[in-house]
């Protein structure tokens, strides 16, 4: 825990923010929620300047509900907000507790009521739809496939390594606060990567998914190339992610047991896995097999 001296001036929204990411990183949390809290921070001091307010002990309840207020007339969704409110919230908690005010303004402030919606499933006859489209394109082809039947995030699918694919397995490396783990590979995603590493170019590049000259396949660029396909094989509403949440919720509803499914899908807590529980109607009797889609 970092300590901080307790200061007789009030700091400004900007050092405040500066210690808060100093403190962020010892806590070894990740980059991503780093950067987030950073953008969220940075919006609230540019709405406090805009009120005449720059440092942190000015900053009162009524003026934040006034942000929120003004999130909502900018067109921010519910979760966006919260989202937004929970990082203020995580702020001024450790400005207090540092001894930067002697009042967390944000204690009292209220999230906005979330309508939760559920994962999007894709069918068995919408998901067979994207793999006809796609067909002719063997490396999307397969990185379609590699979600279908693993469950990876598209973020792990781009970083894998030409070391990392085994004969009956694919090991997915430790990154930030998520552990390494090894995901079986069935006939399908075997066939759908052998096919693509049959064409892939042979250059030095070590990342599994390649662009035609041989650099990195990047995620935002696999992102677009599949939302091009689910767009071509006529799938509303579909985002990439859903091809996790299709795998997920189709090993669940096959009765592999949720253990199983939440460690392979990567889930630090069992009760991320069982959300999905609640979709799933008349469950199959158990089975350690995954279910190949």
């Amino acid at each position: 825990m970092i300590l901080w001296a307790t200061m007789s001036e009030p700091i400004s929204l900007k050092t405040a923010s500066e210690k808060f990411t100093e403190f962020l990183r010892s806590q070894k949390r990740a980059s991503a929620t780093i950067l987030a809290y950073g953008v969220d921070i940075a919006q609230l001091t540019k709405f406090m300047a805009g009120k005449g307010i720059s440092v942190v002990t000015a900053v009162n309840q009524q003026v934040l509900e006034d942000f929120k207020t003004d999130l909502n007339a900018k067109g921010y969704t519910a979760k966006s907000i919260s989202r937004k409110i929970n990082s203020l919230k995580t702020f001024f908690h450790f400005l207090k507790i540092e001894g930067f005010t002697e009042t967390d303004p944000a204690a009292l402030v209220i999230y906005p009521k979330l309508e939760t919606k559920p994962p999007r499933i894709l069918s068995k006859l919408e998901y067979r739809a994207l793999r006809d489209v796609c067909r002719g394109d063997f490396r999307i082809s397969a990185v379609v496939e590699l979600m279908l039947q693993t469950g990876v995030r598209i973020s792990e699918a781009a970083n894998l390594k030409l070391e990392d694919l085994k004969e009956n397995e694919i090991y997915i490396r430790p990154f930030e606060s998520h552990e390494g783990r090894n995901i079986p590979l069935n006939k399908a995603a075997k066939e759908a990567l052998e096919k693509y590493l049959s064409e892939r170019p042979k250059v030095k590049e070590k990342s599994i998914f390649v662009t035609k000259t041989g650099h990195h396949f990047l995620i935002r660029n696999i992102r677009s190339s599949i939302e091009r396909y689910f767009k071509m094989a006529d799938i509303k509403d579909a985002k990439v992610n859903d091809l996790r949440h299709t795998w997920i919720f189709h090993q669940l509803a096959a009765g592999t047991p949720l253990v199983t499914i939440s460690k392979f899908a990567g889930h630090k807590r069992l009760s991320t896995t069982e959300k999905y529980l609640k979709f799933i109607g008349e469950k199959k009797q158990g089975t350690v097999k995954l279910k190949e889609l």
